[in-house]
């Protein structure tokens, strides 16, 4: 991230905190969905996009 991007999340309301928190979930996510594929995790087929049912 660069500082203009910063600067976008604060002008939207976030904080340092809110932005420290963002960063680590995200960062756990793309760091698990690594893992799930290199070790070929398949999707479970019971669980469906938010939005449908």
């Amino acid at each position: 991230m660069r500082e203009a991007e910063i600067s976008q999340l604060r002008a939207a309301g976030l904080d340092d905190v809110a932005i420290h928190d963002a960063t680590q979930i995200i960062g756990f996510f793309n760091y698990i969905n690594r893992v799930a594929d290199a070790l070929g995790v398949e999707r479970e087929d019971f669980i469906h996009p938010w939005g449908r049912s």
